[in-house]
Formats: C-alpha cells, sequence, structure tokens
C-alpha cells in the first residue's frame, strides 16, 4: 500500500477514535454508547455504566433514565428498574416511553395488577396509544379475563390491521373470549376412481372455558366405505404460563375402520418473540395396529399475515418411515376470526378429520393436495368455509383425485 494511503488511513483512525472518546463526554454520545453497548454487544453491566455518566451530566434526560429503567429489568433488578420509573412519572406523568417500561416491568415479573395499573394510568393521558392498548391486552389474558383482552384487540386491528402481536394474541385468546361455545361442521369428499361413494363427516362440538383452559367435547358422525359411525372426542387446551400451553385431544369409536378406535393427541405451543409461535406433539391412532405421528410446527405473523411450516412423521420398524409436510399462509382482513388462507403439502394429516382413516391404508398413499380456507365473523358468530383439491397414489402407478368441500359454524355465548 503507498505511504499516503497508509497515512491517510491511520489519520482517519485515529480521527475515528478521538471522535468516540469525545463523544462520551456528552450525554447524548452516552446514550448511543449506551445502546450500542446493550444492543450489539449485549453487555447490559457497561451500558448501565454509560446511562449513570449521562444521568450525572444530565440528571433530567428522561429518555436515558427509561432506557437506564429497561436495562434493570432485563439485568433482574425490578427494584432498582422501578426506581427509576418512579422518578420519571412524579415529575412527567403523562410520559409514555416510562409508562410503556413499568407496565413491561410488571408483566415480566408476573405482578399483573401492577401491570394493569401502570397501563391504565398511562391510558388516561395517551387513550389511543397502540403499544399501551396491546400490552393492557396482554395483562388482562394473563389474568384470564379474555372477553376484555379480545375487545381490546379487536379495537386495535380496526384501527391498524397489520399488527402482527395484535394477531397473535387474538388468536391465541379467540376460543377463549365467551364462556361458552357451540359448533357444528360438515365436510363432503368426493372421489373420482379410488371410491364408488363419497365420504360424509359431520361434527357438533360444545365447548367450556374452565380454569385451566377451554374444554371441547365433541361427537363426531361419519359415514365411509358404505358404513356408518359415530366417534367421541375431547380437546383441552390448559396454560401452563404466558409463553406455554398445551393440546390435548383423547377420542373413542366403536366402529373400526370408519373411525380409528381410539386416537389422542398431545402437543406443547409456545408464543414466542418477535410475532412467532411453534408447537411440538405427537399424534396417536389405533385401528387394528398403533400409529404415531410427531409433528412440529413453526409461524410467524408479519403485517396481517400469517406464515407457517408443519412437519408430520411416521416411524415405522417394518417399512420405510413417512414424512409429509404443510406450508400455510393467511391473510387477515379483520379480527383473529376474520382471514382468508391457502394450505399447500404433501402426505396425510392426522388432523384432518376427513382423510385420516386413509393413515390405515395398506399402500403408502402419495398424496399431494391444495386447501383453501375462508372464516368470516359476524359479532359472536363465526362462519368457515372450506375446499380442497386433492391428488394421490393410492396404488402404485394409479392416482386419483379428491375433492373435499366444508363448512362449519360457532356461535359464542
Amino acid at each position: 500500500m503507498p505511504i499516503k494511503q497508509s497515512l491517510l488511513l491511520m489519520f482517519l483512525f485515529i480521527g475515528i477514535q478521538v471522535f468516540a472518546q469525545a463523544d462520551t463526554a456528552t450525554s447524548d454520545g452516552l446514550f448511543q454508547a449506551a445502546r450500542h453497548a446493550a444492543f450489539e454487544n449485549k453487555d447490559y453491566a457497561l451500558a448501565k455504566r454509560y446511562c449513570i455518566r449521562a444521568l450525572d451530566l444530565s440528571p433530567e434526560y428522561a429518555d436515558v433514565r427509561v432506557f437506564l429503567g429497561r436495562l434493570y429489568t432485563w439485568d433482574k433488578q425490578p427494584d432498582s428498574a422501578r426506581a427509576c420509573f418512579d422518578r420519571i412519572l412524579k415529575d412527567e406523568p403523562d410520559y409514555e416511553d416510562a409508562a410503556i417500561a413499568y407496565t413491561d416491568l410488571e408483566y415480566w415479573n408476573d405482578n399483573n395488577a401492577a401491570a394493569l395499573e401502570r397501563a391504565n394510568a398511562g391510558l388516561t393521558y395517551h387513550p389511543a396509544s397502540a403499544d399501551l392498548l396491546l400490552r393492557k391486552a396482554k395483562v388482562l389474558a394473563a389474568m384470564r379475563r379474555y372477553g376484555e383482552a379480545g375487545n381490546i384487540v379487536d379495537t386495535l386491528l380496526k384501527k391498524n390491521k397489520k399488527s402482527p402481536e395484535a394477531l397473535a394474541l387474538g388468536n391465541r385468546i379467540r376460543d377463549e373470549r365467551s364462556l361458552n361455545r357451540i359448533g357444528i361442521s360438515y365436510d363432503y369428499v368426493h372421489f373420482d376412481r379410488q371410491f364408488d361413494h363419497p365420504w360424509h363427516l359431520a361434527s357438533f362440538d360444545y365447548g367450556r372455558r374452565t380454569g385451566i383452559g377451554t374444554v371441547i367435547g365433541r361427537v363426531n358422525y361419519a359415514n365411509r366405505f358404505r358404513n356408518s359411525g359415530v366417534q367421541f372426542e375431547v380437546d383441552a387446551y390448559p396454560r401452563i404460563s404466558k409463553t406455554f400451553y398445551l393440546y390435548v385431544n383423547a377420542g373413542y369409536s366403536n366402529n373400526v375402520g370408519v373411525f380409528p378406535k381410539w386416537r389422542a393427541g398431545l402437543s406443547v405451543y409456545a408464543n414466542l418473540p418477535r410475532s412467532f409461535e411453534a408447537e411440538l406433539g405427537i399424534r396417536h391412532l389405533y385401528f387394528t395396529t398403533t400409529t404415531n405421528i410427531y409433528t412440529a410446527y413453526i409461524g410467524k405473523y408479519y403485517s396481517s399475515f400469517l406464515f407457517g411450516a408443519r412437519a408430520y412423521f411416521v416411524p415405522s420398524k417394518t417399512s420405510k418411515s413417512s414424512a409429509s409436510y404443510n406450508l400455510l399462509g393467511r391473510y387477515y382482513f379483520g379480527s383473529a376470526d376474520d382471514f382468508i388462507g391457502l394450505n399447500l403439502g404433501t402426505g396425510i394429516s392426522p388432523d384432518e378429520r376427513y382423510l385420516n382413516p386413509q393413515l390405515n391404508a395398506a399402500y403408502p398413499l402419495k398424496t399431494y393436495k391444495a386447501t383453501l380456507d375462508l372464516r368470516h365473523a359476524f359479532q359472536l358468530n363465526i362462519v368457515s368455509l372450506s375446499a380442497s383439491l386433492i391428488n394421490q397414489e393410492y396404488m402404485p402407478d394409479t392416482r386419483g383425485n379428491q375433492i373435499q368441500a366444508g363448512i362449519g359454524y360457532i356461535r359464542r355465548f
């Protein structure tokens, strides 16, 4: 490298270093240094030292004190965080960022009553604050006041349907907003080659919100293979924490073939940061032999959309293990109950009740499918429509098409 270029780079480097050192002599520069230390280096101790030095220079610098309070929150020093927020709100009770940060502190430390108090205090000065309203909805949901939380989510989505956090929360609590719910659905499956007669599946269910979560009882009637049968099922959604909840399913039928004799399911759901959600679970079907299916799902809310990917894996000791994959996309045009969705996938899912008896087939069915879903809420009434096109190799080198159409109705009260 030429000497002149080397000298230029050296002086430029020295200049940057001098500027950086000079910048940390001002409260603004220290604030920026604190944010860099916290977000880029995850060094909360250094970030706190920068904030304290900035406040020595500018004691009334509220943004710095809020950030210091957040650093104490993240570093699990709640008393120090409260001291920061209390000082700001004493002098500036209408300071929105401090109210938001204080609500987060109490919510993350499971002090839901205190978090609700902080959110309400902030909302007295900023009643239209989307950030405070969302936090209030989360707190109310944690307190199992789902109806109030759902009303806030609806308000937020009316103002801004591109709120992924509001959509995610609305989806999590939509079946718990009312004490009771009843539902009825019907699915019709037409085969162009595989079977001479269509399949019919009708279901009726009743759900009730309980202290552990929603519990749903369901009766299914089906006519398949020219035979009719009835299945009884129970679903439950126990809540473990703000982050995790379970799906538990058990079912029985005495009409084996039309339905599995036994079915069961267990999944752990996680509500993750940045509007992600995930699931790990197992499904158990017993016709005359046992079939266990493992499933995993990851989803992401983005703007007015939900994108997801799911896989099912069926291990086998006697033949080749099989897997199925599904990609999901939904567009929400109103509340969490208002969406249009597209699902593309391969294989047969145990959660698709109109198809899952085919998991008992002797030949491993190679299946490709596309499903279009529509769901719309009319106050406490929800109507759903679905249509699927399924292409299946049901015998070696022999393929057929299936067309599914479904309709459902839910009433909450």
